[in-house]
Order: structure tokens, then C-alpha cells, then sequence
């Protein structure tokens, strides 16, 4: 494959100023540019992110050969915004195009499909359509499109033909989970798409989340700032607060805990709405002074969870979350913390068990949680930390990556 047919276009609707873009699309741009890719990036970043991280963003893209094209995120009126959006990404896409001949465009769920999808109609660039979820139905299960709404049900059905055509039509498929995979092969037409589809989950740069890179003093320091006694027992909760995560469930199964060990504290390293986290306590029976709320940078948030002795995250299990691949599941085994997570979320269950990295609860009650055991919860830290490795692995996922470019690309 010469030079030029080595360009690729990414688009994602994600913004690399936000967390999830610097751990969930650079590090695999990153590592696809050291195979021998060259990397286009178009992204939409929030104004006030992109104005603390841009320069911090655009150094790393520079170090590692990328070209950025950030354009701004608009968010007001609701849909019409995002279809101004979806045309700007259609314009700069096309035009970059035009100057670099792109050989794919590595699409980063719906919206950036849409527009891969018109590349490869009007201009045979091949399409990679990297789903992360059922968007269409997450934004339903996620209470963010009402279907009794006729504006937002016409817009749910319109992606829901045209989600078939991006199975149909792309020139192959990224699935986060195997769940997704084996529902997408269920429907009716898809039986024989196994080929097709790859799986990747949220994989980590699993050298930023060793334990033997914690120091003592810096634990130490830690727990110092957060007033976390020698030998206090942490339950942990790491990442985002809101439509997905089960905040009253997990203050019940921590009040559980305080039954057991009156003197434990619940660390929440979370950037998320404080205020409502201790409302929530109040509601639950949850004194707040057991409670830390700690905000953190992504490089922190290892040392953070270096101070938990236990994990928990609990997930709405919808439909759409079959296809859902939690980014903290692979960060908590590689560091050796038992997780308590519930079932029916993406491969969550199926990698815990299989890895012996901690409980799986099938339903999420009061009894329930008074039964677990917080001292003995099975866990093997070797074999969890290996299955970090072998799942969640960031050169693991690079080459999953790597081997459907080749695929595509050749």
C-alpha cells in the first residue's frame, strides 16, 4: 500500500478536549499512526474544554503525526443544532478528502457515519462504522428522546432505517461487546454477518493504571487530603454521574456496608454534580460525612483508586446497553480492585466471571446488599489483572484495529 492510500479520515462527534476523547480515540489513533497510518481528525469540542486543553491537545497530536481539525460544538436549539453540526462535518470531511484521498474514514458512532456513509456513496472511500452503542435507543432508554414526542419519534425511526444501512453498506463493523454482536447477527437478514463484525471494548493504556506505580507517600498524601484514616475501609466509585449509573442503588448498597463497618467511607471520583450526590445521600440514609466527592484528571484517577479496597458501579440494564463496554471495568481489574457490579450490562458479567474480578448482583435490592460479604468477595487479583490485559488492553485493541484496517485498507 503506497503513501496515499495510507491517509485515513477519523470523525468523531466526541471532542478530544473531553475525557473520553483523550482515553477513547487518541491513545488508538495514537498507536495506529506508529503501524504506519496517517490520521486526518476531525472532532467537536466544547468551548469552554477546548479553551483550557486545546494547546495541551494540539502538542500531543503534533508529537504523534496528527492532523487536527477541531471544529466547535454547537448544543442550542436542540436538532437543528446538531444538523448544522452533521453538515459542517459533511463539508470539512469532503474537503479534506478532496486534498488527501482518503482510503477510509474510521467513523466514530451515528452521527460521524452518516457522513461516511455519503463518502463511500459519492466517492468509494471505504466506510468503518464504529457503532460504541445502539445510539437511537439509547437515547430513548436514556430518557433524552421521548417516542410520545412525533419530532423525536420521526427522528428515532429515521436512524433506525438508516442504522441498517450502516451495517449493510460499511465496509466493516467495530462492535464494543459481544452481546451487541450476537444481537445485530439475530435480526433478520444480519445471520451472516459474523465475519463482519469485529469486537472491541474500551480498552485502557493499562501502564497509566499499575499499582506498582503508586507510591506509598503518594497514598499517603491522598488520604491526608481526602481525611481518610490508616486502615478505613473505601468503597470506590469512579467516572461520570448521571443518566446511566444507579446512584441511589449504589448509596444503598453502601449504607449496607455502614452496617458492617459503621466507620466506612464511600470516595467518589467524579467531576459530576456534588450537590446532588449528597442530596441523594440524605434521601438514602447516608450520612455525608462519609462521603468524599473528588474531582480528578485522567492522569490522577489511578492514584485515586489506589485508596479503594472494594469498586462499585451499578448500570441501567436497557436494551441499548447490551452493546455498552464500561471504560472503568478494564482501568479498576488492572489495578486488582474486586468490582460489585450488576448484570445484563454489555460483556460486564461475562469478563468479571470469567476473570474472577469480583461479584456480579443479578438483582439490585436492600437484602441483597446486606448479604454481600465486603471481606471475602471472590476476587483473584492475578487472574483479574490478567484479563485486564488480555481484554481491555490498549495494544490489544490497537492491533483489533489494525488487523480490519489491513482488512479494509487492502
Amino acid at each position: 500500500m503506497d503513501e496515499v492510500k495510507k491517509n485515513v479520515l477519523y470523525i468523531s462527534y466526541d471532542g478530544m478536549t473531553d475525557p473520553l476523547g483523550q482515553s477513547q480515540v487518541l491513545p488508538y489513533i495514537f498507536g495506529l499512526t506508529k503501524k504506519g497510518y496517517v490520521f486526518h481528525l476531525i472532532s467537536f469540542e466544547k468551548p469552554e474544554k477546548f479553551e483550557q486543553l486545546k494547546d495541551h491537545i494540539q502538542r500531543l497530536c503534533d508529537e504523534n503525526n496528527v492532523s487536527w481539525h477541531p471544529l466547535t460544538y454547537t448544543k442550542k436549539p436542540p436538532l437543528l443544532s446538531t444538523l448544522y453540526d452533521v453538515w459542517r462535518m459533511k463539508k470539512l470531511a469532503f474537503s479534506l478528502h478532496k486534498k488527501h484521498s482518503f482510503v477510509l474514514s474510521h467513523c466514530r458512532s451515528y452521527l460521524a457515519a452518516l457522513v461516511g456513509l455519503e463518502m463511500k456513496r459519492k466517492k468509494g472511500v471505504k466506510f468503518l462504522f464504529d457503532m460504541r452503542g445502539f445510539w437511537a435507543d439509547e437515547r430513548v432508554d436514556g430518557k433524552i428522546w421521548s417516542l410520545s414526542n412525533p419530532i423525536f419519534r420521526t427522528v428515532y425511526n429515521y436512524f433506525k432505517r438508516t442504522e441498517k444501512q450502516f451495517f449493510l453498506e460499511s465496509d466493516h463493523v467495530i462492535s464494543l461487546t459481544h452481546k451487541g454482536k450476537n444481537e445485530i447477527c439475530s435480526w433478520s437478514g444480519f445471520e451472516g454477518f459474523t465475519e463482519k463484525i469485529e469486537v472491541i471494548p474500551c480498552c485502557a493504556d493499562l501502564s497509566k493504571f499499575d499499582p506498582k506505580q503508586i507510591h506509598d507517600s503518594q497514598k499517603h498524601e491522598l488520604s491526608s487530603k481526602l481525611k481518610i484514616a490508616d486502615n478505613q475501609f473505601v468503597l470506590g466509585y469512579v467516572g461520570s454521574i448521571g443518566t446511566w449509573y444507579m446512584l441511589d442503588e449504589m448509596l444503598q448498597a453502601f449504607a449496607a456496608l455502614l452496617t458492617k463497618k459503621p466507620d466506612a467511607l464511600f470516595l467518589i471520583v467524579s467531576g459530576d454534580h456534588p450537590d446532588f450526590i449528597m442530596e441523594q445521600a440524605d434521601k438514602n440514609g447516608v450520612s455525608r460525612s462519609s462521603i468524599r466527592i473528588q474531582s480528578a484528571t485522567h492522569k490522577d484517577v489511578a492514584a485515586y483508586i489506589s485508596l479503594f479496597h472494594v469498586s462499585i458501579f451499578f448500570i441501567r440494564s436497557t436494551y441499548s446497553k447490551k452493546a455498552s463496554s464500561p471504560t472503568k471495568q478494564g482501568e479498576l481489574m488492572s489495578m486488582g480492585i474486586p468490582i460489585i457490579c450488576n448484570a445484563g450490562v454489555g460483556d460486564t458479567d461475562m469478563v468479571i466471571e470469567n476473570y474472577q474480578a469480583g461479584i456480579v448482583l443479578n438483582v439490585l435490592t436492600k437484602t441483597v446488599f446486606s448479604e454481600i460479604n465486603w471481606d471475602t468477595i471472590a476476587f483473584n487479583q492475578s487472574l483479574a489483572q490478567q484479563g485486564a490485559v488480555e481484554f481491555y488492553g490498549l495494544e490489544t485493541g490497537v492491533n483489533r484495529y489494525l488487523k480490519v484496517y489491513e482488512k479494509i485498507a487492502n
